[in-house]
């Protein structure tokens, strides 16, 4: 897979010299070296560099540019959501290589290679668990299947999303108005903060159907708002597992 400007990705701090951070970054090509100066490491004055980055630390960087074999990477444009996909990612893989050497012991650097030459481990067994043919034909069906059973016997972990709103109206039914607006909210947990504000709790298996199920739920509960002559925003966004 090739490198682009704007991706996100998994990286490790190898070195400081003088403003300037070194960083491998784990890519399933290889590891590769990228480069960040201060001022992308985190907004305003940095009095002390080692409290962001210190050598070993697992650091999640977005791609600002490559030139050739130079990349440049910020630290402090990585949103949270980025930083907790990325991470989880990075957790899973390492899951799935352990699975991995329990059922293949010796030949499972050679599978790893075989897999991450075509695209990450984490693809590859996010795949394999709707459509096992080609782990199949890297490990044969009887590995496959004892793989697969290890995976999906492993408690899933579930990711909320959370946005808290402010909804309100100055109509006289106001109660009720707001309570048919946030009918919309079907599928996700809402709760009462304190007058006119509102928390939504969407979980999922992963972090992306989580964000996109609210985010489709914040737009109706909007385009009600709207109809309604309410007043409607989104004052907070959280997300955990």
């Amino acid at each position: 897979m090739e490198l682009e400007e704007g991706d996100v990705v998994l990286c490790t701090v190898d070195r400081i010299v003088g403003t300037t951070v070194f960083v491998k970054m784990h890519v399933s090509s290889g590891d590769r070296e990228g480069s960040i100066v201060t001022s992308e490491i985190a907004a305003g004055r940095i009095r002390n560099l080692r409290d962001y980055v210190v050598p070993k630390k697992k650091i999640v960087c977005k791609i600002l540019r490559i030139s050739g074999n130079h990349i440049d990477l910020s630290l402090r444009r990585v949103t949270q959501k980025e930083q907790k996909e990325v991470m989880e990612e990075y957790k899973l893989e390492k899951s799935y290589a352990s699975i991995l050497k329990t059922i293949l012991k010796e030949k499972t650097d050679e599978a790893i290679k075989k897999i991450t030459e075509e695209e990450r481990l984490y693809y590859f067994f996010e795949n394999a668990k709707e459509d096992s043919k080609k782990l199949e034909k890297l490990v044969g069906k009887e590995n496959s299947k004892k793989i697969l059973e290890i995976i999906n016997s492993q408690k899933q972990k579930n990711f909320i999303v959370k946005r808290e709103i402010s909804l309100r109206t100055t109509k006289p039914n106001g109660v009720e108005t707001v309570k048919s607006i946030l009918g919309k909210a079907e599928g996700v947990e809402v709760k009462y903060i304190s007058a006119g504000r509102y928390s939504l709790k969407s979980e999922a298996g992963d972090i992306k159907t989580a964000d996109t199920v609210l985010k489709n739920i914040l737009s109706e509960i909007e385009k009600a708002a709207k109809k309604e002559g309410a007043e409607f925003s989104v004052v907070e966004n959280k997300s955990q597992k």
